[in-house]
């Protein structure tokens, strides 16, 4: 073999190779395709253990899947197969860029295959072939929207300077958030990350709380930390702490400044008050990014308070420049049963507005 064939054949070891996608005899509606892949190692890891992914992939889409040694033969209705085809293929292109798949990435893999059949990727009018998610990189990871609506959002950030991510738990608003400032600082398009929450409606509880302020405020805002150390290593993450680079700080601690050249997140945003939530959006500077979480079911405030999140989403809604990403119990990445408790609850809610609406007359 010469040295030109010998490297073309290593360049194909790591290739996915479609052999053959034809349609059943007598089934009109019905089609396999068979999928070969050459790297033995990374089709392990693609089929999982005891191929429990292709068992993932036959359930959710309603296919047949028979692996033979590094061979896929899929089987079922058109749209399903090929649905089953375009999420192998991103996922086995992951496995090739070196990341580790789960079945989490599987079920995230799969909503946006099925979604590609319903719209268009944005920016640009792709082909539907193949999967174009939207993705996050920092130093540390590299993640993939899971769900169509996380597309949108995860694009929003790169676009706009002022984007609201609302919904229930567990959909990842704001764990995005906090990867995307991570990945503008790297890349020195912010100087500073700035995470807050209402930890507090206007300091007072502070000092019933043991220990220094840091002490007092890191139990209210462990969930930034945990994403900030998820996306960059711990010594740096340290280090622009103790820098001033990345600042983590209750709502109350923000009147007064104005927050320049800074990747801005408020957290938790539905227990903030009006005066509290126009104080925070009016600390935008110059070169800065502002993203605003929370869960309007989720609202802690006394009775009778409007809660700030729900008032900015109404009172801003025709401001342009400002995008609201507006998430669902489809988006939850968390665990099954969460996006099965959040649906059970909203649905007690509305059997609930309904029984207390007054007949009109």
């Amino acid at each position: 073999m010469s040295a030109a064939d010998s490297l073309n054949a290593d360049k194909a070891a790591n290739k996915k190779v479609e052999n053959n996608v034809q349609r059943d005899i007598g089934a009109s509606d019905m089609a396999h395709i068979v999928l070969t892949f050459d790297n033995n190692r990374l089709a392990k890891a693609l089929f999982g253990q005891f191929d429990e992914h292709l068992a993932r992939i036959e359930q959710v889409l309603g296919v047949d899947i028979r692996s033979k040694g590094n061979q896929l033969t899929i089987r079922g209705e058109g749209a399903a197969t090929q649905q089953a085809r375009r999420a192998l293929d991103e996922l086995y292109s992951q496995l090739q860029k070196g990341r580790e798949i789960s079945l989490s990435d599987i079920d995230g893999t799969l909503k946006m295959s099925v979604a590609a059949d319903d719209q268009l990727s944005l920016p640009t009018l792709e082909s539907k072939s193949k999967l174009f998610s939207a993705q996050i990189s920092t130093r540390k990871k590299t993640i993939f929207a899971r769900t169509p609506t996380q597309d949108a959002y995860m694009r929003a950030l790169d676009r706009s300077e002022l984007v609201f991510g609302v919904g229930p738990a567990g959909t990842g608003k704001t764990y995005l958030a906090v990867a995307h400032a991570a990945q503008l600082l790297e890349r020195g398009l912010v100087e500073r990350i700035i995470l807050s929450r209402p930890a507090v409606e206007a300091g007072e509880r502070l000092g019933f709380l043991p220990g220094d302020m840091k002490e007092k405020v890191d139990p209210y805002l462990r969930p930034l930390y945990d994403a900030l150390y998820d996306m960059m290593p711990a010594e740096k993450v340290e280090r622009a702490l103790t820098a001033g680079v990345i600042e983590i700080a209750p709502l109350a601690f923000m009147r007064g400044r104005t927050l320049a050249h800074s990747a801005v997140i408020l957290d938790e945003a539905q227990n903030t008050t009006s005066m509290q939530m126009k104080m925070f959006l009016t600390r935008i500077g110059e070169g800065s990014r502002m993203i605003v979480t929370g869960d309007p079911s989720q609202i802690d405030l006394p009775n009778g308070q409007v809660s700030g999140l729900v008032e900015a989403l109404r009172v801003l809604e025709d401001v342009e420049n400002i995008v609201t990403v507006r998430f669902s119990e489809k988006d939850v990445v968390r665990h099954p049963l969460v996006a099965a408790i959040v649906g059970a609850y909203d649905r007690a809610h509305e059997k609930v507005s309904l029984k207390h609406k007054t007949p009109e007359n």
